[in-house]
């Protein structure tokens, strides 16, 4: 076998928000690097839909609603112990100045981007599900960490919460041999940003804000995560990996 310090063989990995976007390509890119894959989301037929384009076998599904207590607790008695965890599973809202935050819309978002993946995490480390040497990457951004782009405030201030947990979660996992580490992407080609507010001008115009003259695409994010989570990171904990295309430069 060619010596490949990224494989994933013999790591079972669990994805959350695995049935679009980033989530999915992760899995499947995962289950191309040898893993075996736990994927779980909301929506049935999405989530049936990644699960088909896995390669290998072994690989699992779980419907859950993380942020429900009795999910995240059926998700945990249904999977085995992890080598690997993505938490990936996020939201999206339409941009809003800071004084027109309403309460309902910050309870929703912050629920979904920043306290399932935390009492997700506590509860897999309580019950000893994660394995010694394991690696947590959590789905992060830019936005709300390196950039602050007006109206993002919802977002990204779910994005910085999860960032400053991660960095806590490194300095206390650690005794136990597990790594933390953050994957910060700019703007990528997924469902969030389909349907937004902005006109095919603005998008134009963005894009030409990034020296790399593109949006991401879901894999570009998917490679890194799976260097985070493979023996080739094994060194690497604490860190903010920004997949931006250049765009912080400026």
């Amino acid at each position: 076998m060619t010596y490949n310090p990224f494989s994933l063989e013999n790591k079972t990995i669990l994805v959350t928000g695995a049935s679009s976007g980033i989530g999915r390509a992760t899995a499947i890119e995962c289950s191309k690097m040898g893993a075996k894959v736990i994927i779980t989301a909301r929506n049935v037929e999405r989530l049936q839909e990644t699960f088909s384009q896995l390669k290998g076998e072994g690989h699992l599904q779980y419907i859950a609603d993380l942020t429900l207590s009795e999910d995240i607790d059926g998700l945990i008695n249904f999977i085995p112990n992890l080598d690997g965890l993505v938490n990936n599973a996020g939201i999206g809202y339409e941009l809003s100045p800071a004084l027109f935050i309403k309460e309902e819309k910050l309870d929703n978002i912050f629920k979904t981007n920043t306290f399932s993946p935390v009492l997700l995490t506590r509860s897999l480390i309580k019950k000893k599900k994660i394995n010694k040497n394991a690696s947590i990457v959590f789905s992060s951004s830019i936005g709300g960490v390196f950039t602050f782009a007006t109206g993002n405030t919802l977002y990204g201030m779910t994005k910085a919460a999860i960032d400053s947990f991660m960095k806590y979660a490194a300095k206390e996992f650690a005794a136990k041999g597990i790594r933390c580490n953050s994957v910060n992407p700019g703007m990528i080609e997924t469902p969030l940003i389909v349907g937004d507010s902005a006109t095919e001008e603005d998008k134009i115009q963005d894009i030409a804000k990034y020296p790399l003259k593109r949006y991401g695409k879901p894999e570009d994010v998917a490679y890194a995560v799976i260097y985070l989570l493979s023996d080739a990171s094994r060194w690497v904990t604490g860190s903010n990996l920004v997949i931006d295309g250049g765009y912080t430069l400026i």
